[in-house]
C-alpha cells in the first residue's frame, strides 16, 4: 500500500474537544435507548404482519413477487428484514473496530473520545437488538458472502479518517433509508416497527457525527487523496448493497434463491425507492469532493445514482 493510501488514517488532526462531540453526548443523555427493556419482546407475531413495507422488499413489482399468495409475500418481507439485520451486525462490529482504532489513546476528556465511546456502546446495543430480532422472526442469521468478509477484516484493520468515517456513514445512510418507512407502517410487525425506530433515532447521530469527522479529515486533503478515498468508500458501497439481502434468504422464504436474485438485480422499482432515498447521502459526498467519476460509476451499478 502507497503512502498516499495510508494517509487517511495518518493524517488525523489533533483539534481538541469539539462542540459537535458535546451537543452528540447530551443528545445522548438526553434521549437513547435500552432495546432489552424498551422493546416488547414477548409481543404476538401476527401472521399477516410484514418484516419491511412490501414497497421496501427487493422483489416488490416484479413477476415473482405478484405470484406469491399473501402469506408468501409476508414471509419473504421477514426474511429479508433478517438479512438486512444480520449485515447490520456485521457492519456494525466492523465499524466498531475502526472506531476504537481511530481513539487508540485519545485524549480521555476529550468529548469527541467520550462521545466516539458511547457511539460503540449504542452500536453494541443494536448489534444485540438484531440479533433478538432476526432471531425471534426467523430464528435465522445471514452473513455476506465469504470474499466479502475478507475484505470487511481488512478494512477494519486498515481504514481510518474519511476512510472509516466514509464508509460508516454509507452503511448507515443505506440502512436508515430502508428503515424509516417501516417505522410507521402498521403493516409491519410492531417489534420490528419499534427496532427500526430506536435505529433510526440513535443512528441520526452517528451519521452526523461521520460527516464532522468526514469535514475534519478532508479539510486539507489533496485532490489525489479525495479521489482514492472516494473511490474506496464507493467500493465499499457496492459490497454493502450487493450483501444486503442473502440469497438463503430468498430460499428460507421457499422462493427460488436463483430466481429471486435474477429478478432483484433487474427490479427498477426497488432502485428508483433506493436513489430516490440517497439524495442526501449523494449530495454531501458531493460537496466533500468524493464523487470522481469512477465512484459514480459504482454507485450508479447499485442505484444510489
Amino acid at each position: 500500500m502507497t503512502a498516499q493510501l495510508q494517509s487517511p488514517h495518518t493524517s488525523r488532526v489533533d483539534t481538541g474537544p469539539t462542540e459537535v462531540g458535546e451537543r452528540l453526548l447530551r443528545s445522548a443523555e438526553i434521549k437513547s435507548f435500552d432495546p432489552l427493556v424498551d422493546i416488547d419482546w414477548d409481543a404476538p407475531l401476527h401472521a399477516d404482519k410484514h418484516g419491511f413495507s412490501p414497497e421496501w422488499s427487493s422483489l416488490f413489482g416484479t413477476d415473482y413477487w405478484n405470484e406469491l399468495t399473501p402469506e408468501q409475500q409476508v414471509r419473504l418481507t421477514r426474511h429479508e428484514a433478517a438479512s438486512v439485520m444480520s449485515m447490520g451486525i456485521w457492519f456494525e462490529m466492523v465499524l466498531q473496530q475502526m472506531m476504537l482504532r481511530d481513539q487508540f489513546l485519545g485524549r480521555y476528556h476529550d468529548a469527541e473520545f467520550q462521545w466516539t465511546l458511547t457511539e460503540i456502546a449504542d452500536e453494541c446495543r443494536h448489534s444485540i437488538m438484531f440479533a433478538r430480532a432476526s432471531e425471534r422472526i426467523t430464528g435465522t442469521s445471514y452473513y455476506p458472502p465469504a470474499h466479502v468478509q475478507h475484505l470487511s477484516r481488512l478494512l477494519s484493520h486498515v481504514a481510518g479518517g474519511e476512510w472509516a468515517y466514509g464508509s460508516i456513514l454509507v452503511a448507515e445512510e443505506i440502512l436508515d433509508v430502508l428503515q424509516r418507512g417501516v417505522m410507521a407502517d402498521e403493516r409491519v410487525l410492531p417489534l420490528v416497527r419499534k427496532v427500526n425506530e430506536i435505529h433510526v433515532l440513535e443512528e441520526s447521530r452517528h451519521m452526523h457525527f461521520a460527516r464532522e469527522e468526514m469535514r475534519a479529515s478532508l479539510a486539507n486533503a489533496s485532490a489525489a487523496r479525495r479521489r482514492a478515498s472516494g473511490n474506496l468508500i464507493a467500493t465499499v458501497a457496492y459490497f454493502i448493497v450487493r450483501s444486503l439481502i442473502s440469497p438463503q434468504a430468498y430460499a428460507d422464504a421457499g422462493l427460488d434463491p436463483a430466481r429471486a436474485v435474477r429478478e432483484a438485480k433487474a427490479n427498477t422499482h426497488f432502485h428508483s425507492m433506493l436513489r430516490s432515498s440517497c439524495t442526501h447521502l449523494v449530495d454531501f459526498l458531493d460537496e466533500c469532493g468524493l464523487l470522481t467519476p469512477r465512484a459514480v460509476r459504482i454507485y450508479q451499478r447499485i442505484h444510489v445514482i
